[in-house]
């Protein structure tokens, strides 16, 4: 008789746990298996899902997330756990959810109508509703369970839409109004990229009272950064010069830092710096690691070398992992955002016990009673420096974390992404030798993983195969990471693989004249906003300009001047909020240098190389004991001594070149 119970319970368990599981139980993306067990009848993003939405004739909810999105866990919790909220998607819709990180393209596609239409920069969660052939009719972010006073409800929203839908006039006017929003194009004064008017765009879009740009929440837009870093070299202005190391003194010191275990949170979300979004996602911290570790050489503060090592020492403990690294960490941690990262006053009080500097640290700080984020203090210096004492208050309030949960990680090893991070290592070798190594171990470790049989990955998962092909964002970085290990080792095998990775994005991807995120599926066109992190096509039109460059290539410098005779409209109308695209124009118009010489006197000059003002210089190991500095048509200084070559170069930037 108990045998019989058993078997029941089992076949009733069996049976239970299909119902609370959908089609996203055998994905490999941790975000889409976050959604696994909701009542909701998600289906991953494919043929079958849109089949499905035809057969059914029902209209397609798409939801844009990934794993580490706070306000994706908020939206989870509130409407996709609703058993009520389920069963009027379930019954009205095909539900698909999409992780931007492992589908860029889809995201980028959808972000682009958003904004188009909206006028806004979209984000995550991103809700879409479609037809089965992927009309979009209405498009939006975050929507509450319930009507809030910005936005309406989940309750009615879903009925709303589905009644639109059923409605052949409501739905065909729907499809029209944001059509023509999308289309709709911005209306800019088209300018020209001639050095002066991109200096006066920076003028005018950085924020002098807080250090930024724009005058809400604020994201560290390295790109824009090292574009404001260039223009400051090219036309030696010193207010743009001074007005960049503001911005990066204040990014290191407030909020956006993590003062106590190193590494940048995503963004904040006050225009002063003083309160992230807790999130740390490993391209920030890739870009911030360049940045900074160029904001070193240009002024030798000694904060800006403490900031990359830290950025390291945190990415080795809570993202390495056999040589690569993990994508992202969670805002959130014990169902609380910021948790693991505020500190309670007492908690400070305690820290700063016995401390010799207890007063000079509590006046940077500037803490309130009752702190600054949900009762407890997150940490802000206001001070062009860490106070003395730091390091000894630093160590406590580790100590303190050490007993706490931190945050869920997201454990994707993406390519692009990992591309960055080497690229970043390779560039702070210059700070500390050992940093080569490591980068030299990853660059090889992320080869064996993501290329096979002549062709590059997306992304892998621990003990899983990796299926999903390359996207241009892949080719991009990685080509941009071999570039940066030639200057490093002067080996010509990464110049070659870098070639061979430029054929191969070009034959996969360059259609036209015009640059594709992907390959396979619905090819999405690229976009060159750099709005999370450097923009695929732009990465790639930096690597062709510098590859051209190294090789003596006019084939290459042609394929550049293809591409951006299709771009040249884009960017006039983009201009600097397309930094990187931006800096891969000036590349080509100011003119890359490169320095030839022996691999020992490169390589025992790299820090006097470079320090040198001139933004476009690379390095080629050739047989010569003396240095020649070369354009793509000629060389033109021939120096023996270091000093005096440098020189000459910084006098490059004078010559007129035209416009």
């Amino acid at each position: 008789m108990k045998s019989i119970y058993v078997t029941l319970f089992l076949i009733f368990f069996l049976y239970t746990s299909q119902l609370l599981s959908n089609e996203l139980k055998n994905a490999t993306s941790p975000y889409l298996l976050q959604h696994a067990d909701n009542p909701v009848n998600w289906m991953p993003w494919g043929v079958a899902a849109f089949q499905k939405a035809k057969q059914e004739k029902k209209a397609v909810f798409l939801s844009i997330g990934y794993s580490t999105c706070h306000w994706c866990h908020v939206m989870e919790q509130e409407s996709f756990t609703d058993k009520k909220l389920a069963t009027l998607l379930n019954r009205y819709f095909v539900p698909i959810k999409v992780d931007r990180e492992e589908m860029p393209q889809i995201d980028a596609y959808y972000q682009r109508v958003y904004q188009n239409y909206t006028g806004r920069i979209g984000g995550w969660p991103l809700s879409v509703f479609m037809t089965p052939d992927k009309k979009p009719f209405f498009i939006t972010t975050y929507i509450p369970p319930k009507k809030r006073s910005y936005a309406e409800g989940m309750d009615t929203l879903l009925l709303k839409e589905h009644k639109i839908y059923q409605d052949k006039q409501a739905l065909y006017l729907a499809i029209v109004s944001l059509a023509k929003k999308e289309k709709k194009e911005l209306k800019r004064d088209e300018k020209s990229l001639s050095l002066k008017e991109l200096q006066k765009s920076m003028q005018r879009a950085y924020d002098t009272i807080y250090e930024g740009f724009g005058r809400g929440k604020k994201f560290p837009e390295a790109s824009k950064i090292e574009l404001m870093l260039d223009l400051a070299a090219l036309l030696d202005d010193k207010e743009l010069s001074h007005d960049a190391f503001s911005m990066l003194d204040t990014m290191a010191l407030r909020g956006l830092y993590d003062h106590v275990d190193g590494g940048f949170f995503r963004y904040c979300v006050d225009a002063a710096w003083e309160i992230p979004h807790f999130e740390k996602m490993l391209y920030n911290q890739a870009e911030l690691i360049s940045l900074y570790t160029r904001a070193y050489l240009l002024s030798r503060k000694k904060l800006y070398k403490k900031i990359v090592d830290e950025t390291i020492g945190m990415l080795e403990k809570r993202f390495e992992k056999e040589d690569l690294f993990w994508s992202a960490s969670d805002a959130d941690s014990e169902e609380q955002e910021g948790a693991y990262y505020l500190f309670s006053m007492r908690e400070i009080a305690k820290a700063l016990q016995n401390n010799s500097h207890k007063k000079e640290i509590e006046s940077a700080l500037d803490m309130f009673e009752n702190g600054n984020f949900q009762g407890k203090e997150h940490l802000n210096f206001y001070t062009k420096d860490r106070p003395k004492g730091f390091g000894d208050f630093r160590k406590k309030l580790q100590q303190i974390r050490e007993k706490r949960v931190f945050p869920f990680i997201d454990k994707k090893i993406n390519t692009a992404w990992n591309a960055m991070v080497i690229e970043a290592l390779f560039q702070a070798s210059v700070i500390d030798k050992k940093y080569r190594e490591k980068a030299e171990k990853s660059l090889q470790k992320l080869e064996d993983q993501s290329f096979f049989h002549g062709q590059l990955y997306h992304q892998a998962f621990v003990n899983r195969k990796v299926q999903q092909k390359g996207l241009l964002e892949d080719y991009a970085f990685f080509i941009g990471a071999l570039i940066v290990a030639y200057e490093c080792d002067y080996n010509e095998e990464h110049l070659e693989f870098a070639y061979y990775l430029l054929r191969e994005a070009k034959r996969k991807f360059y259609k036209n004249g015009i640059w594709y995120l992907n390959e396979e599926g619905e090819a999405v066109a690229a976009d060159l906003n750099d709005k999370y992190y450097t923009s695929a096509e732009s990465k790639m039109m930096q690597d062709i300009i510098k590859l051209a460059a190294l090789k003596g290539s006019f084939k290459d410098e042609k394929l550049f001047l293809d591409s951006l005779k299709k771009r040249k409209r884009d960017l006039l109308k983009e201009g600097i909020n397309a930094p990187a695209y931006i800096r891969a124009y000036l590349m080509d118009h100011e003119g890359v240098i490169v320095l030839k010489s022996s691999q020992k006197n490169l390589e025992k000059n790299r820090s006097v190389i470079l320090q040198n003002d001139y933004p476009y210089l690379l390095t080629k190991a050739k047989p010569y004991s003396d240095y020649l500095a070369c354009n793509l048509r000629q060389c033109f200084i021939k120096e023996q001594n270091i000093t005096a070559v440098m020189q000459k170069v910084l006098e490059y930037k004078k010559y007129p070149r035209g416009e």
